[in-house]
């Protein structure tokens, strides 16, 4: 028989860290405002704590479709970015994050999008578990975004520069687009790697945001909320 308790006692530790930090976003949000929302389970988070406070929020931009799903369920109007001329706020999570606040996003998928509604809002708020937060960027493999049909040919200029490109099969895009994970890469200029592989043609996005960090990092840890 294996023993899962300690598996199971580290997945619990681990949500209630993220509920933590998804929590303390809620101190960021204006009444009635429209609000960038971002993927993941940590949003996740915080899309239940939105949920505990109907008609906090006025209507929410969303980077995915899983996201607009969550969004909906909760009550939740979504709107297209294009029709929204001022968002204060967007509240998103990270695969890993500095504290700079530079990050690596993507294991979703859905960076591209991420990227967007970051780039638009006045303040991103990044929330993570403090498993999350690290000394230099890398451990995680590097998400890419990729019109399909270059997928090789970027694959072949990642692995150039000594990385190793992996084609995440069987996954698309909510854009229609693959997604290559980078690994092999320790990441001490994160902004020359962002402008760097985003020359590459065909490529759409790189999952560093390091151009746009965030602007406060919520990191949820066994005690409380650390503010960076």
């Amino acid at each position: 028989m294996i023993d899962t308790r300690s598996a199971n006692s580290n997945d619990t530790d681990s949500h209630a860290k993220k509920r933590r930090s998804a929590e303390a976003a809620l101190r960021f949000v204006a009444a009635d405002s429209v609000l960038g929302v971002g993927t993941g389970s940590t949003v996740g988070c915080f899309i239940e704590a939105l949920a505990a406070r109907p008609g906090l929020i006025r209507a929410a931009v969303s980077s995915s479709e899983a996201t607009s799903r969550q969004l909906r369920a909760a009550g939740i109007e979504i709107l297209d970015l294009n029709d929204v001329t001022a968002l204060p706020v967007y509240i998103d999570g990270a695969d890993e994050a500095t504290r700079t606040r530079q990050l690596i996003k993507g294991g979703g998928g859905a960076l591209t999008r991420e990227k967007i509604v970051a780039a638009a809002a006045d303040r991103f708020i990044c929330i993570i578990d403090d498993g999350k937060l690290v000394e230099t960027l890398g451990a995680f493999p590097l998400p890419i975004e990729v019109i399909p049909m270059a997928r090789a040919l970027v694959a072949r200029m990642i692995e150039t520069r000594g990385a190793r490109a992996v084609w995440r099969r069987g996954f698309v895009t909510d854009n229609g687009n693959h997604i290559l994970d980078v690994h092999g890469l320790s990441i001490r200029d994160p902004l020359a790697l962002e402008r760097e592989l985003g020359e590459i043609t065909g490529v759409v996005t790189v999952g560093l945001f390091a151009a746009r960090p965030a602007d406060v990092l919520l990191v949820g840890t066994a005690t409380g909320t650390e503010a960076i």
